[in-house]
């Protein structure tokens, strides 16, 4: 990944979103060279009438802050992961999180693609507002369980986000 950036380390910041039981955990733990930090609870009936839990039945924990982890894509960039919590009772969240953020990354389960719409929508249209970012946004496919489709995502998202970056 040759930028042209200089040989002093950068780090930044990288949110990964979606809707609730898309993979934003597992994506986040696939690449994460740390132990991932987890905010994760049981699922329980308490939640009943607040989550959609019918097309994730196997489903037992969830994000209910963040998810953290940290992957090294050269000897000068390090990308911080930031996981935002799916449900729609902690959407107030995502303001904060992507503060500082280059790109995110927003994962649709292609099975239950109305889940997802809350959380393209959000990201859309605040990523394109504070970034200023133009229509070309690159798409990719990705799986959440495969560490090297994770990587080439991400590394997607930085090559995008570096060359806009004005030097």
């Amino acid at each position: 990944m040759d930028s042209g950036r200089s040989e002093r380390p950068t780090s930044t910041k990288i949110v990964i979103s979606g809707g609730f039981g898309s993979g934003k955990t597992t994506f986040v733990g696939a690449v994460s060279e740390i132990m991932p930090l987890r905010t994760e609870a049981l699922v329980t009936t308490a939640s009943a009438g607040f989550d959609e839990l019918g097309a994730t039945p196997g489903k037992t924990t969830t994000t209910v802050a963040m998810d953290f982890g940290r992957i090294t894509l050269a000897e000068d960039l390090v990308l911080y992961l930031f996981g935002t919590p799916g449900q729609r009772r902690f959407w107030f969240m995502w303001d904060d999180l992507i503060r500082g953020a280059i790109g995110a990354v927003i994962l649709v389960d292609v099975r239950r693609l109305q889940d997802s719409f809350a959380a393209v929508d959000f990201f859309e249209a605040a990523l394109r507002q504070a970034l200023a970012l133009r229509a070309d946004i690159p798409i990719v496919t990705v799986d959440a369980r495969d560490r090297n489709s994770v990587r080439a995502a991400l590394i997607t998202v930085a090559e995008y986000a570096l060359a806009a970056v004005p030097t």
